[in-house]
Parts: structure tokens; C-alpha cells; sequence
């Protein structure tokens, strides 16, 4: 019977992976070559390192297949179905556009042709009496056009009002099913069962555009594990950091649209809770792009304000994540106007930096890294992989020669230019969002978020950061560390003055039935924890405040205490509130969590000698070079102190301790980063 519980993490660049065996307590992590045209041989190679694939217990896999079909536009043909007069709903989007004075700029591309679309007669009103039945007739109709439209390979139904009664919804998907029954469908009931049209048939859409494709990946994923005796149960990550069978995730793919990045933000959360640090923000810088999260009050943060593109939402329940094209293999280059520019563009796995050698020529974040000193090209992923010097000068003298510069001052400009990138993300994340950066630890993961960290703390101002354990395969890390978490919501639409307590008490209970069903579907029957929540806002406003609330009756002083809680909120984050104004209800919302077996660090032992660096090498930073100590991360003990400028090195990743900093060894091993 298999031991292990592995996560894997495919990234842009890199395939991570950390397997825990509950008996002997051991974590083990390592890493390979992302596949991009065929990820799952990647993830076959990496578990293909451990002795026997019989070992593998049960294996959880954050992927980027559902976002990259959606953002490269390779997804399925589309069908859209909707009531009579509202087909152009994709088409009109909304009225704000991304620059204002940009006469140039056009609406992103629904992912639906309009020809493909396609109307039925019904139509409720919205309390959700019906004003036309469903006739039948006319969906015969469209099953027929869609017979004959040219490859149509799934549908989504999205009918006026159905957030509230999904019964025209469900009949249509029945009879569409029977004429059709090789052709997928999405039901925005089963999707997004909230209103606001335009988002809804957004989402809807998104769904169906993945199906196919997420369908197809899956199944052969299945069956080539299983050929290659991995046998143990495989679970997928959603959105919201917790985990769904293959099955499940094939029949509601949207559900994984920012599968992978969630990883790290549920493993930061267990490293602060273990250091007492209640407000942290989270980088995780890898090969591709950085994404940034928080962390408040010991609780990360949730959004259903998604853009794949701009104008295009998503609004699954999922972690509030940023990603910008900022990572390890971002490409350097010159624009048009003579000015030195990094990424958004990605050398990516292959052909890579210039230093892998795989055949890559233009200089990228790493290059500079490497050239800087920063990198040593003999411990590159533990000496497992030959990167070199040379190969990084030759890039770089192709964008420093045009400038005028010094190859390593070009270097230097680079990481300047990447770290303000991503100082940026985390000003979205925090000062956007009212918070004070003073306020927050900084948790930098990812193979290169510790070689900017001391930067990032400097320029964003932030006066704490932490290097957890294993950061190069972090996000592997936390899908062994997550739990299993189903989220889900509905709008109720009702106000203070007309509040529906036995309605709301019923729509509740049947989100958290659901939850449990859900949870219990995937083999959790314990007791799970419960969060509950609703959307409020003043009668007339056009944003809602997320209000959590612990009770599921809605007697009239629950619902009472609610009004209060709101006013409360809506004065600590606005800065005032109107006590007689009317507030609406909008949508009803509920977390259920059953909590998983996890690995616990080991204590590192505490020094007896003066702690040594393992060697110096010449490193450049922004006040000039310096002859910096070397240490291994693998030899530190508790309690260690190191003051900057130093490197700490391990088989992933380097910790950059810059001048003006200390680092100190938490109990297990954390690397804790203030300035002197």
C-alpha cells in the first residue's frame, strides 16, 4: 500500500515536487524540467525518481492546463445558449475600457463566435417567476443548429434570471443532452449561480471553452500514471487552494483556473501561523512570473474579482492572487525608444536562459543573476544541472553594448528593473488595498524570490521577511499542506427593509449540504469547519463588503448584529458609515474545510561552534562588489545569525542577504530577514 502523499507543482519552467511519508516524519523535495508541450511526461520524470511508484499513496497536482487554454486561446468551440433577446450579452461586456484616452484599444474576444450563438423562449423575472415557459420546441431548434454548425465541441447555457430558479436551465441541458450526447455542457446554475449577466456568461463560457481540453489532458494524464504504476489516487488543486478528484475537476473545469499559484500561498500561511506573523505578504518568483497574495490576521485572502484578460471575469471563489510576467526567465530588451525593458515575455523551460544552454540567446533575469555572482554555476539545482557563465556574458553584452554599458552594470540595471516590476505587485496587493506594507512580513519563495528578497524588503518598505523551507519547491510543499475546502455561494438579493429570514436560513443550509456532500464525495467525513459569510452594501452602491457571520438561523438579532457588523466595516474601511440608510443583501456565501494530516518540521539542533562560512566568492551588489561569505543552508543550526552581505545556498535556490540586513534561523529552519 503507498505511503507517500505527493505534491506537484508544474510551473512555466520548473516541475516541482515534495513527498511526505507520515511514518518517518521525512519531506523530501526536488525538481525538473517543465515538458510545455506535453507537462505530464515532466511530471512522469519526477516521479520516476522515487524508488517505487507502488510507494505513491495519493498524489495532488496544481496545473496550469485550464489557465493556459484560456489565455493562448486554444480552448473548445463554443455554443452559447440563452434567452430569447440576450445573445449579444459576451458581445456588450461592460462599459469601462482599459485606458481611457487609448483609441486605439478593442474589447478583449468573448470566447464565443457570434454566429454560435444561439436563443430559446423563456424568461423569468427577477424574483424568479416565470413570465414565459420554456418552450421546448425552441430547443429542439437549437440542438439542430448546433448539429450543423461547423465543430461545435461543448455548450453554455446561461438563461435570464436562472441564479435564482434553475429549473428552465436544467430542462434545457436534459433535452440539449439527449440530441447531443457527445457535447459537454455547462449550466450556469451548476457555475456561477450569481447575478449579473454579463459575468455570469462569462464564467459560464469559460467553463465550456476548457472542458474538452481539460477532459482530454485529464484522462490521458490517468491513464499513462497508470501505465507507469502510479496507481494512488490523484486530486487536483482548485482555485481556492483545496483539492477535487479528476473526475470532478473534467466536469467543472473553471475550478482550476489559478490552480497552480495556490500552493505557496497555503503553505505561507502555515509557515507564519508558526511564527506568530499574523499579516504577511506573500512573492513567489519563479521561472515565469511572480504572484503575490496576503495573508491577514492569520487568514488568506479570497476574491471572486478575476480577469482572465481585461473585461473577460471569472468569478469563482478563489485565493486573491496578482501575477505579473516577472520571473527567473524573464527576457531582457530594448524598446523603441532606446530604453532597457524586462519581460513580460519568458525564455521559459526551452529554450531557456542563456546559461542552460538549450539553445537560448537572449539575456533574462537569471543571466543577470548569475553574472552578478549571485548564482554559483557549479550548485545549480544541487550540481544536477550545468549552467554557465560565459553563455550569460554573451547574452548580456548584446543588450549592455547598444546601451553603452558595462555588461555588469546591465546586469545590475536588470534586477532593478524586475524588482521594481515586482514591487509593483505588491503595492496591488497591500497600498492599494489600504494596507500598510509596515504592517506586513514579506514570505519570498519560489526558486528566484530569495535572491530578491532583501532587495523587495528595501524599495517596498516592508521591515520583515522570512526564506521558508524548501522555497523552491514551495508550492509542492503546499498542496501536501492543504486541506480539503469547498466554496460556495449564491445570490439572495434582499434588503434590511424586506429581509427574508426563512429564505436565507434555506439557501444557506442547502450551500452547506452541498459543501458536505461535496467534501464527503471525496472520501472526508469528519467533522468540517464552517465559515460563513454574506455581501453588503448601501442601497444604491455598486460594491459590496464580504461580512462573516457564525450563525444559521438568522433570528432578528442575528440579523440585527449583522447591520452592525456591517456599519463597522463599512467605517474602518471607507471611513464612514450611514446608520438609517437601507442595506441590500446580495449574495450568501459558505467555506467548509475538513482539516488533512500534515508534516510537521523537525527542530534543528542548536550551534556548539562558531558557525563558518562554507567559502566567498565575489558578489555584486547595488553599492558595488563585495567579497561575501558563502554559507549552506543544510548546515545551519537554530539560532544561527548571519549579517549581510551574505549568500545562503541550497539545491533550489539562493538566499541574497544584502548589505545592512541579518538573518536568523527560526527552530526549523526558516530564514528571518530584518535590517540591522
Amino acid at each position: 500500500m503507498g505511503r507517500y502523499l505527493v505534491g506537484v507543482d508544474v510551473g512555466g519552467t520548473f516541475t516541482d515536487f515534495c513527498a511526505w511519508e507520515p511514518d518517518t516524519r521525512a519531506l523530501t523535495v526536488w525538481k525538473n524540467l517543465t515538458t510545455p508541450d506535453d507537462p505530464t511526461s515532466g511530471i512522469l520524470t519526477g516521479l520516476a525518481r522515487m524508488t517505487e511508484p507502488g510507494t505513491i499513496g495519493n498524489l495532488r497536482l496544481g496545473t496550469t492546463v485550464a489557465t493556459n487554454a484560456i489565455l493562448e486561446r486554444r480552448g473548445a468551440r463554443v455554443a452559447y445558449v440563452t434567452t430569447r433577446g440576450f445573445r449579444d450579452i459576451p458581445f456588450l461586456q461592460r462599459g469601462h475600457r482599459k485606458g481611457h484616452y487609448d483609441s486605439g484599444w478593442q474589447r478583449a474576444r468573448p470566447l464565443v463566435l457570434r454566429r454560435n450563438c444561439f436563443e430559446v423562449d423563456e424568461r423569468l423575472d427577477a424574483d424568479g417567476r416565470v413570465l414565459t415557459a420554456l418552450d421546448e420546441a425552441s430547443v429542439d431548434a437549437v440542438a439542430e443548429a448546433i448539429q450543423v454548425a461547423d465543430g461545435i465541441e461543448a455548450i453554455a447555457v446561461n438563461l435570464l434570471f436562472s441564479y435564482i430558479d434553475p429549473a428552465h436551465e436544467r430542462a434545457v441541458r436534459e433535452r440539449l443532452a439527449r440530441a447531443l450526447p457527445d457535447i459537454p455542457i455547462s449550466i450556469s446554475y451548476d457555475v456561477l449561480p450569481k447575478w449579473k449577466e454579463y459575468e455570469r456568461a462569462s464564467t459560464t463560457l469559460a467553463d465550456a471553452y476548457i472542458k474538452p481540453v481539460v477532459a482530454r489532458y485529464l484522462g490521458t494524464m490517468r491513464e499513462r500514471l497508470d501505465a507507469a504504476g502510479v496507481t494512488a489516487p490523484a486530486a487536483l488543486i482548485k482555485s481556492n487552494g483545496g483539492e477535487m478528484s479528476l473526475d470532478a475537476a473534467a466536469a467543472q473545469p473553471i475550478q482550476l483556473a489559478l490552480s497552480g499559484p495556490t500552493g505557496g500561498v497555503v503553505a505561507a500561511r502555515a509557515i507564519a501561523a508558526e511564527l506568530g506573523i499574523a499579516n504577511a505578504v506573500t512573492l513567489d518568483m519563479g521561472g515565469t512570473s511572480t504572484d503575490c497574495s496576503t495573508i491577514v490576521d492569520g487568514e488568506v485572502s479570497f476574491t471572486t474579482d478575476f480577469e482572465i484578460e481585461f473585461g473577460l471575469p471569472v468569478q469563482i471563489p478563489m485565493l486573491d492572487i496578482r501575477t505579473i510576467g516577472a520571473g527567473g526567465g524573464s527576457v531582457a530588451w530594448i524598446d523603441r525608444g532606446g530604453m532597457l525593458r524586462v519581460g513580460p515575455e519568458s525564455a521559459g523551460a526551452l529554450p531557456g536562459p542563456a546559461c542552460y544552454g538549450f539553445g537560448g540567446e537572449r539575456a533574462t533575469v537569471t543571466d543577470a543573476n548569475l553574472v552578478l555572482g549571485r548564482i554559483n554555476p557549479a550548485n545549480f539545482l544541487g550540481g544536477d544541472m550545468a549552467i554557465a557563465d560565459d553563455r550569460a556574458r554573451a547574452a548580456l553584452a548584446g543588450v549592455a553594448e547598444p546601451l553603452g554599458m558595462a555588461v555588469e552594470d546591465c546586469a545590475m540595471a536588470i534586477l532593478r528593473i524586475v524588482d521594481n516590476n515586482m514591487v509593483g505587485a505588491l503595492r496591488t496587493v497591500l497600498i492599494e488595498r489600504g494596507r500598510d506594507p509596515r504592517d506586513f512580513a514579506l514570505i519570498a519563495f519560489g526558486g528566484a524570490g530569495p535572491l530578491h528578497v532583501s532587495a523587495l524588503m528595501d524599495e517596498a518598505g516592508i521591515p520583515r521577511a522570512v526564506v521558508p523551507l524548501h522555497p523552491g519547491q514551495f508550492s509542492a510543499l503546499g498542496f501536501v499542506l492543504t486541506d480539503a475546502r469547498v466554496d460556495l455561494e449564491r445570490t439572495i438579493q434582499m434588503t434590511s427593509q424586506r429581509f427574508d429570514a426563512a429564505r436565507a436560513r434555506d439557501h444557506l443550509a442547502a450551500l452547506v449540504d452541498a459543501a458536505r456532500a461535496d467534501l464527503a464525495g471525496q472520501g472526508y467525513v469528519a467533522e468540517p469547519e464552517i465559515a460563513r459569510s454574506i455581501d453588503l452594501r448601501y442601497l444604491g452602491q455598486n460594491y459590496e463588503l464580504e461580512v462573516p457571520f457564525a450563525f444559521d438561523a438568522f433570528t432578528a438579532d442575528e440579523v440585527a448584529a449583522l447591520w452592525r457588523d456591517f456599519h463597522a466595516l463599512h467605517e474602518a474601511r471607507f471611513g464612514f458609515h450611514i446608520p438609517q440608510e437601507t442595506i441590500e443583501a446580495i449574495t450568501l456565501r459558505c467555506s467548509v474545510r475538513c482539516a488533512t494530516a500534515k508534516p510537521a518540521f523537525p527542530s534543528l539542533p542548536t550551534r556548539s561552534a562558531a558557525l563558518a562560512p562554507a567559502g566567498r566568492r565575489r558578489v555584486v551588489f547595488a553599492d558595488g562588489a563585495h567579497e561575501t561569505p558563502v554559507y549552506e543552508r543544510a548546515a545551519l543550526c537554530a539560532g544561527d545569525r548571519i549579517e549581510g552581505p551574505a549568500l545562503v545556498e541550497e539545491a533550489a535556490s539562493v538566499t541574497v542577504l544584502g548589505p545592512r540586513h541579518v538573518l536568523e534561523v527560526s527552530a526549523h529552519g526558516h530564514l528571518v530577514i530584518t535590517p540591522t
